[in-house]
């Protein structure tokens, strides 16, 4: 099967081309084409979209599909993205440190902190959950004219009154951080593979928008 790969930024410096050409077998996988091309990837965090949608490595290919190879997608500074998955208690003051800014006038911070009872049980597909948090923290940056944004979430006990997600961003002027901050947390709840248990019982949820 014969398949096109489109590159941007940093690959396609890399490769000297803004697309690439793939041999891969029928019934091959997102999986098989990043393995043929982790000689172009090498030190970078990638991911593929399938027909402009972002895919699993397990997502099957067919022919025809439209295939693009995403690096990192910081805005162009890796200080300006950080989306963490952590066992560790969450800290505000470093979240805030890594969205500061020279042209930003407003940082808005949000903490979801456990309540009313003794602790709340997380649990997350960790690589997934860190990926489509960035993703989202990266969409929210340039919707909003974010200068930066960061957003980490803890997996395991949280006991009563700590954080067990943390956002900051900062923008130029208050209401695009007031809205990216909040755009953020509200697409991380629907949309992150992350689990909560409360008092023995799992929290009913949405199914994530793919």
């Amino acid at each position: 099967m014969h398949v096109r790969v489109r590159l941007f930024a940093m690959l396609r410096e890399r490769a000297g081309a803004d697309e690439i050409d793939l041999e891969l077998p029928d019934g091959a996988r997102v999986g098989d084409a990043l393995a043929q091309m982790e000689h172009l990837t090498g030190g970078l965090r990638v991911v593929m979209a399938v027909n402009q949608d972002y895919a699993e490595p397990s997502a099957p290919l067919h022919a025809g599909d439209e295939l693009a190879l995403i690096p990192p997608v910081s805005g162009g500074s890796v200080t300006q993205l950080h989306a963490r998955v952590t066992d560790q208690p969450l800290m505000l003051d470093p979240l805030i440190e890594r969205v500061r800014d020279p042209r930003a006038g407003a940082i808005v911070t949000f903490s979801g902190v456990t309540r009313e009872v003794a602790e709340l049980q997380y649990e997350a597909y960790v690589p997934m959950a860190e990926r489509k948090i960035a993703e989202i923290v990266a969409a929210a940056i340039e919707r909003h004219g974010l200068c930066a944004a960061a957003a980490e979430h803890r997996m395991g006990a949280v006991p009563l009154s700590e954080p067990s997600v943390i956002v900051a961003a900062s923008a130029p002027h208050r209401d695009a951080a007031f809205a990216g901050a909040r755009e953020i947390i509200d697409e991380i709840k629907a949309n992150a593979p992350i689990w909560k248990r409360e008092e023995g019982e799992w929290v009913k949820g949405a199914t994530p928008q793919r």
